[in-house]
């Protein structure tokens, strides 16, 4: 009989092995020559056919199964951050970037779903697109990869990921956090250049101010979310970069003021894209200055179908206790570019807690001592194999 555990626990070295090799190569952005190589020899060595995408930085692999059905895509994220890393661990890198996210975990993880997958393509029907994505972090491998057909040929039906570490708080270690429907926020950027007119520090009459002009944006910005959002619905404005002047006897010619935006409505996401140049607009008006305004549309909310996700419930109980499923009763303002795959099949994102401690400390995703526990990465294999199995066989 055909034991997913145990198929999964056979080769749970080679996917600790995969995670530590990858963690000393970290690649960021769409450029990851050798983290790409590497997937592809161990496709190669899997004999697992693959094709790649966006300047051969994204791996599309494909199984296929005993006979004709629907295809599930199963993405992971390859590229790392430029973080310098401070872990001590034996494997660290030291190339100035550190996978300080998880996504050396990922990949990891899905090389070895393949390969257990590929040896027992007699067990299920249809076929398995593997989607190795670069860019998550930036700036976004998933939209490119669709737009090269990714999705195609055979055409996806449905699709599947997880994130390890431990993004939903409330999922305590070796337990994983499911929603049912919005997950994550959307992620927009803001960029504002206010142009005023210098001059001395002791003459400000003479000046256009744009000190005083972006100071006065910055607190109406804040009003957006405490006076124009619906106070139970999720929504950020932060402003998280302010850069202007160079002496203290100067008033400067202009300041520029960076931010980030996340909701998980896209109507609310609209309109306050709309409000921020609306305010920018009327408080520079007011003082006699101008501006300039970049505002990019990111990533979208990440939201998971209701109805395959309760499919994925059912299966990670043949995997693991059903008091270690955790549902999450709200999004986490955290965003992430799985959610461009889910706009376009149905599927559903999970997180696997599993943070490991540095120095005795448990240490935040995008940390230089963020780590994570090898021992529990198991357990997201066999959960994305069974859901697989089942998915693919009842469809």
């Amino acid at each position: 009989m055909f034991n997913i555990i145990q198929e999964v626990k056979k080769i749970e070295e080679d996917i600790i092995n995969w995670r530590r090799e990858l963690h000393q190569i970290p690649e960021i952005g769409l450029d990851l020559p050798k983290t790409a190589k590497f997937i592809m020899d161990e496709l190669d060595n899997m004999n697992i056919e693959y094709h790649t995408l966006v300047n051969g930085n994204a791996i599309v692999g494909l199984i296929k199964g005993k006979e004709e059905g629907k295809t599930i895509g199963l993405r992971a994220d390859t590229d790392a951050l430029p973080v310098k890393e401070k872990t001590g661990l034996e494997f660290a890198s030291n190339n100035g970037c550190m996978h300080a996210c998880g996504h050396d975990g990922h990949t990891a993880i899905l090389l070895g779903v393949a390969k257990v997958l590929n040896e027992n393509k007699d067990k299920f029907k249809g076929n398995i697109k593997l989607l190795f994505q670069p860019g998550e972090e930036y700036p976004g491998g998933a939209k490119p990869m669709i737009e090269e057909g990714a999705l195609e040929n055979p055409k996806v039906d449905a699709v599947m990921g997880l994130h390890l570490g431990n993004l939903g708080k409330e999922i305590p270690k070796g337990k994983i956090g499911v929603s049912y429907g919005i997950m994550m926020a959307a992620v927009d950027v803001m960029y504002i250049k206010i142009n005023g007119k210098g001059s001395h520090g002791a003459y400000p009459h003479q000046s256009i101010d744009p000190i005083v002009t972006a100071s006065e944006i910055v607190l109406a910005l804040q009003t957006i979310i405490s006076r124009e959002v619906d106070p139970v619905e999720p929504a950020v404005v932060s402003v998280t970069r302010i850069d202007g002047g160079f002496n203290h006897n100067i008033i400067p010619d202009s300041v520029e003021i960076q931010g980030t935006i996340r909701t998980v409505n896209e109507e609310t996401r609209q309109r306050i894209s709309r409000r921020i140049e609306e305010i920018v607009k009327g408080i520079t008006l007011a003082h006699g200055a101008s501006y300039e305004i970049d505002y990019e549309f990111c990533y979208p909310a990440l939201i998971n179908s209701e109805e395959f996700t309760k499919g994925f419930v059912e299966s990670a109980k043949r995997i693991i206790p059903k008091e270690d499923i955790v549902e999450m009763k709200s999004p986490v303002m955290g965003a992430e570019d799985m959610s461009f795959f889910l706009q376009e099949v149905p599927g559903t994102f999970f997180y696997l807690s599993n943070m490991a401690e540095i120095d005795g400390e448990l240490h935040p995703h995008h940390n230089p001592k963020f780590d994570i526990d090898e021992g529990e990465m198991w357990k997201g294999a066999a959960l994305i194999i069974q859901n697989t199995i089942d998915w693919l066989n009842k469809n």
